[in-house]
This record gives C-alpha cells, sequence and structure tokens, in this order.
C-alpha cells in the first residue's frame, strides 16, 4: 500500500497543495536581531491557505535556510527510511538538517523563528534575505551573498538559455 505522506503527491499536506497558488515572485524579508524571518504578506498568506502553522527550519546545503511545513518535512524522513542505495546520502542531509535545524511555529506577525546556530552559519542575523516558494510548499531563504551569485548565474548567457528554453516549450 502507498504511504499517503510519499507516494499520493500532496506530500502530507492533505491534498491542500491542489487548490492553492503559491507565490511567483522572489521577495526581500528581513532576519531581525532576534532571529526571527518577517515572512512577506504573500507567503505568509499561502500557508495559512495550506492550514500550516508549524515547520522545521533547517538547511541541508549550507546555502539556503529551507522552511519545511512538518508534515512535508516528516514525507522528507520517511524517505529516508525507503531510500535503499540512497539510504546513507539521505541519512546525512537528515543528519546534518536536525543539527542545524528548529521547529518553529509561525506566529501571528507572520515570524518564523531560524535556530541560532543556523543564522549564525549562514551569516543571517539582522540582515535582509530573498525569499522564493517551491511547489511543494517549502520556502527557500537566501542570504544577499547567495541571490546575487544565483541572479550572476541566470544572466550568464541569458540569450541562449531563452532561446533553448523556448525550442523546448518555454512560453
Amino acid at each position: 500500500m502507498e504511504d499517503p505522506a510519499v507516494g499520493s503527491g500532496d506530500f502530507g499536506l492533505g491534498g491542500a497543495l491542489a487548490g492553492v497558488e503559491p507565490p511567483h515572485s522572489i521577495s526581500q524579508a528581513r532576519v531581525d536581531d532576534k532571529g526571527r524571518l518577517k515572512l512577506p504578506a504573500e507567503f505568509f498568506e499561502y500557508l495559512k491557505k495550506l492550514s500550516v502553522n508549524k515547520v522545521f527550519v533547517t538547511t541541508v546545503d549550507l546555502e539556503l535556510v529551507r522552511v519545511y511545513p512538518t508534515s512535508l518535512w516528516n514525507a522528507n524522513e520517511i524517505l529516508a527510511e525507503l531510500a535503499g542505495e540512497l539510504k546513507e546520502d539521505i541519512d546525512d542531509l537528515l543528519y546534518l538538517a536536525k543539527h542545524y535545524g528548529g521547529d518553529s511555529e509561525i506566529d501571528p506577525q507572520g515570524r518564523v523563528l531560524i535556530p541560532t546556530e543556523l543564522r549564525r552559519e549562514l551569516h543571517m542575523e539582522s540582515q535582509p534575505v530573498w525569499i522564493d516558494c517551491q511547489r511543494n510548499g517549502r520556502i527557500n531563504v537566501a542570504t544577499k551573498a547567495m541571490h546575487e551569485a544565483r541572479i550572476h548565474r541566470a544572466k550568464t548567457d541569458l540569450i541562449e538559455k531563452k532561446k533553448r528554453a523556448e525550442r523546448n516549450g518555454f512560453k
């Protein structure tokens, strides 16, 4: 029998993703001096529509902070149990994620606490950050340096990238 948190495509969000459109833009936000990330209104509203009020905040690459709805994070942990030949790799990702991660509730003002060691490791204290949303409900948070590097990469050979994408159906 298929595990509903892994195999159904809703990643434990109870089918909530089906009718809820994620934010399409990248938005700037800030981590305050207490380590709280103030979610932009459209991201906060998106999570409210998904009935998400508890999240797991972590990293798996020491580059981006990932804000997972708790049910989505639980699906990652279940995946590790079923990983077969990738089990050791996924176990290492989970270990790192648990080391830097922490559970957080989204407060009524749309703030999420980033764990102290994580925000120090990624130099996020009292800094601007850039946020984007994945279609699975996860939110990525990038530092200024990471955001600028990604923009630089995106601009490199831009015309050729656009042509290749259009040849493959990009509208």
